[in-house]
């Protein structure tokens, strides 16, 4: 049985077709999954190598299954390589310089995968702020993804339901038995006050967004009476 496991996650046959053809053969599985709600499933469900995420997908973005990933302290640390036709909308969501893992452009050769997958090994291994969860909350069931809390735009997700949850992940080094977890008193907010400042947050990126979009139209139209 294969040692490695690297989970591609990609709405189109080819993509996911070629990631498997241009892998060197070696002692690793490539799983497939089609959308995001199905890739999900098998970052809590297996115990990965590697992620490869297509940003754009059905049922639920790349975007939002980054977040999942992001928000939990186990799955953060699978090696990750983020893949788009333009890069442009994963820098809308993602500053860059990408720190934690590797951006893939389609379409790419073998040799832009394998270099891909390296530096997505290496970031993975630097450290990185500890999370602080702020709500408990993310459950997948037949095929949905019901989540709370929401730490700076991000999804936070310190634990899962119905999910088994020891060995997702657990490639990377384990977390302790006697780690700390948050609770409500220590958190020094209430439920209802993280709630309302969630919603806060979700409209004040809502007016940001609605603004960015404003200043390109408007850039648009200058550029245009310019020529």
């Amino acid at each position: 049985m294969a040692s490695n496991k690297i989970l591609v996650i990609d709405d189109t046959t080819v993509v996911r077709v070629k990631v498997r053809e241009m892998l060197p053969p070696g002692n690793f599985e490539v799983l497939e999954a089609k959308d995001g709600v199905e890739g999900l499933n098998f970052i809590l469900q297996e115990k990965l190598s590697l992620i490869m995420l297509d940003f754009l997908l059905p049922k639920m973005s790349g975007w939002e299954v980054f977040q999942q990933v992001q928000a939990h302290p186990e799955l953060r640390k699978i090696p990750l390589v983020i893949m788009s036709g333009r890069k442009e909308e994963v820098t809308e969501k993602i500053t860059e310089p990408f720190e934690y893992f590797e951006f893939l452009g389609k379409p790419f050769d073998q040799k832009q995968l394998i270099s891909a997958i390296k530096l997505a090994m290496t970031k993975a291994k630097q450290p990185r702020p500890e999370l602080v969860p702020v709500t408990a909350g993310v459950a997948v069931k037949n095929g949905t993804i019901a989540t709370s809390g929401v730490a700076n735009g991000t999804v936070v997700a310190p634990s899962v339901a119905n999910a088994a949850m020891p060995t997702a992940a657990s490639n990377a080094t384990p977390i302790a038995a006697n780690t700390p977890i948050a609770t409500p008193s220590a958190r020094g907010a209430s439920d209802t006050e993280i709630n309302a400042l969630n919603e806060k947050i979700i409209k004040m990126q809502a007016e940001i967004d609605g603004l960015k979009k404003q200043l390109t139209q408007v850039v648009t139209f200058i550029k245009q009476k310019i020529k």
